[in-house]
């Protein structure tokens, strides 16, 4: 299994992470166990759980893993969305006792989706809280995780907290974090990435997105893959697995691999805006909004609709991803003014109204 090293930490970091949300029987502690441990024997080291994934029962699945694992093959990541400091210490100890282990190798203040939350967690205590843990050793590595535009994964990574972050990226949203991914590099900073396959956009569309693949792909799921961990700045891309064979599949991407060529990648990337017709690239120059209206975001979400041809796509990305609500775009005035500087003459105004009125859907 290839492997890149994490920012600054010196860990070798498996490219393919195994993500721990999408268990087929979580119910079953014992048999998802079993899955775990044979990711592991193909070569994957780094498995993200978190309370409350599948049903509060990834962690305990992943303790009983790592019973059968030496400490020093794998790094187990979690993570706690409190901003209470307190809270934050016990969902530790916690983890701690769910997951079998002395120290938990990445631990991540998790789900930034506000500009002003990484402020919050501060005051409330959380982040402090999280130091003094790490200065205890309960915790090797303190990382993040985003749901934030570019300029905004570049904000929090300036403030010097974190050593790594995990994000959504992948060939489908790539615009809206390119600038967090130049700040991770320019500090260094390890970068795991959430949805490689765009929570399923890429393969149910994987005629209209053919264009990804690179000449020695199979399929778009590989070439989904292989994208991700072709660019230097990302260390690791998560996949949610449920079975062996998502596993094999996984594994057989990035086995003997070279990374796509910087034009592959610039290829793909022009490709979206060229392929989808009123695709936002979330370029960012609508904003800022007269009315702080959240438009590379709310475009986004609107980019779903575009690719799946329906309204609860767009409903279901503003919720999961952006924690918005379709009535959060019944802010715009209908000034004009994103129009006016949106470089690809995109009806900005128009899709702001439709999304808002499936608030009374």
């Amino acid at each position: 299994m290839w492997k890149k090293t994490y920012g600054q930490t010196g860990k070798q970091i498996s490219v393919i992470g195994f993500g721990g949300m999408r268990f087929a029987n979580p119910e079953d502690i014992d048999g998802s166990a079993e899955l775990v441990t044979y990711a592991h024997s193909k070569g994957i080291n780094y498995f993200d759980t978190a309370p409350g994934y599948c049903g509060d029962k990834s962690e305990l699945i992943m303790g009983a893993a790592i019973r059968q694992m030496p400490r020093d093959s794998f790094y187990i990541s979690t993570k706690c969305g409190s901003a209470d400091g307190k809270e934050l210490r016990g969902s530790i100890e916690r983890s701690l006792k769910r997951l079998n282990v002395d120290y938990i190798d990445f631990f991540h203040i998790w789900c930034l989706v506000l500009p002003n939350q990484l402020e919050q967690r501060i005051a409330g205590g959380a982040i402090p809280a999280a130091v003094k843990a790490k200065e205890e050793g309960l915790i090797k590595h303190l990382v993040v995780s985003m749901h934030l535009s570019g300029s905004e994964i570049a904000r929090v990574l300036d403030s010097g907290y974190f050593e790594g972050m995990t994000i959504g990226y992948n060939a489908i949203n790539f615009p809206f974090r390119s600038e967090g991914l130049e700040a991770a590099a320019r500090h260094n900073i390890g970068v795991v990435t959430m949805n490689p396959l765009g929570g399923g956009l890429i393969p149910r569309n994987a005629e209209r997105l053919s264009f990804i693949k690179g000449p020695r792909d199979d399929d778009v799921v590989q070439a989904a893959i292989r994208f991700n961990i072709s660019q230097p700045a990302i260390t690791s891309a998560l996949v949610g697995f449920s079975n062996r064979e998502q596993v094999d599949q996984a594994v057989a991407a990035v086995e003997n691999f070279s990374p796509y060529p910087q034009e592959h990648i610039e290829n793909v990337k022009s490709h979206i805006s060229e392929s989808f017709e009123g695709f936002c690239t979330g370029c960012g120059y609508c904003i800022p909004c007269p009315s702080d209206v959240q438009i590379p975001k709310l475009m986004d979400a609107y980019n779903q609709k575009v690719l799946d041809g329906n309204d609860s796509a767009i409903v279901n990305r503003l919720k999961w991803h952006w924690s918005m609500k379709p009535e959060d775009a019944a802010a715009c005035t209908q000034c004009g003014i994103c129009e006016e500087k949106c470089t690809q003459h995109l009806p900005i105004r128009d899709r702001l109204e439709a999304i808002a009125a499936l608030a009374a859907g």
